[in-house]
């Protein structure tokens, strides 16, 4: 079968194609034929060997995926042949609190990823596909979709009458207001160009903010909201944006901390979190009990993901560099 690889070194011009021989399921686990992938941050980030310096090498990256169930091992119940299924990032990840354990189980790095014609994973590792979704669509769920249900409902108990602060218009950011809306709260957004602003307002967001054209944003936050600050910031900017983050939130409300697209590292004054009684929650993706619940979700309101655009899983050198460009809204999608 045929796969892409990182071969001897990281950076995208390692991202090679390659031929492996096809695996086969022992018990419990299942074969997919791969008919979708969608890309993440974090795919590129591993294949440019920030993610994860160490990372042994060949690796096959992405983690998010839909496939076809083409065999299965014995005793397996959770799926059968031709079934169409969602990859989960965290394959050992099934509910409850995360263990350190489960992050060596993550799918893209450091095991194998999506990539590739076909893949065998555990039939834990897996979950059924909306049906009114098409494969590109299931596809974005696993990570960017999961991600911001985790920051709204799971950690961040959003609901009707609710106000979220939303950060940018890539994949996480783009769920976070679709499932804002989903949830009867209302959203703003942020972005850099006012094209995506006018985007995000066709689908739902109450206001807009261009960040270049008023960088201090939490001000503007503030007074959108009468003084109150928002209940829920998703937080996907890090080190320059969390800081106005802090500002923008109300007192007793959550800051849900999901990337560093700004950086990792700040001087940060702590003073107004405690003062406030600000919670920041890390949010890692999330485990399969909750994707569960919002694949129930997005199926019962017939929500369907934003993908941006989509091309041949053979070219995705050149979708993570459009990724890298940060020109698109939504989720950028590969087709098999």
């Amino acid at each position: 079968m045929k796969v892409l690889q990182i071969e001897g070194a990281f950076g995208l011009e390692n991202l090679k194609l390659a031929a492996r021989s096809q695996p086969q399921p022992g018990p419990g686990e299942v074969l997919l034929r791969m008919r979708a992938a969608s890309l993440n941050y974090r795919d590129l980030l591993m294949v440019q060997g920030a993610y994860n310096p160490r990372q042994p090498l060949p690796l096959i990256p992405c983690s998010d995926g839909v496939g076809e169930v083409v065999a299965v091992g014995e005793g397996v119940s959770r799926v059968a042949v031709g079934d169409r299924v969602v990859t989960l990032f965290c394959q050992g990840w099934i509910s409850g609190e995360p263990i350190r354990s489960f992050m060596g189980s993550t799918l893209g790095g450091p095991l194998d990823g999506t990539l590739a014609e076909f893949m065998v994973l555990s039939e834990e590792g897996v979950s059924a596909a909306p049906e009114h979704l098409s494969d590109q669509e299931a596809a974005t769920l696993t990570c960017a979709g999961l991600t911001a249900w985790s920051a709204l409902v799971t950690q961040g108990g959003i609901g009707e009458g609710d106000t979220v602060l939303v950060l940018g218009t890539g994949g996480v950011a783009v769920f976070a207001l679709q499932f804002a809306q989903l949830l009867g709260a209302q959203a703003i957004i942020t972005s850099s160009s006012d094209e995506k602003l006018e985007r995000a307002r066709t689908l739902g967001a109450v206001a807009g903010i261009n960040y270049r054209e008023t960088p201090e944003w939490a001000r503007e936050v503030k007074e959108l909201t009468d003084g109150r600050g928002v209940d829920l910031v998703v937080e996907v900017g890090g080190a320059e944006t969390l800081p106005q983050s802090v500002r923008a939130v109300r007192p007793g409300g959550q800051i849900s901390l999901i990337g560093n697209l700004s950086g990792a590292v700040l001087d940060f004054n702590i003073v107004p979190v405690f003062m406030r009684s600000v919670r920041i929650q890390g949010i890692a993706v999330g485990h399969r009990e909750g994707f569960e619940a919002m694949s129930r979700a997005v199926s019962e309101h017939r929500m369907r993901p934003v993908v941006d655009h989509v091309l041949p899983w053979g070219e995705a050198r050149q979708a993570l560099g459009e990724l890298a460009a940060g020109r698109h809204f939504g989720k950028i999608c590969l087709r098999f």
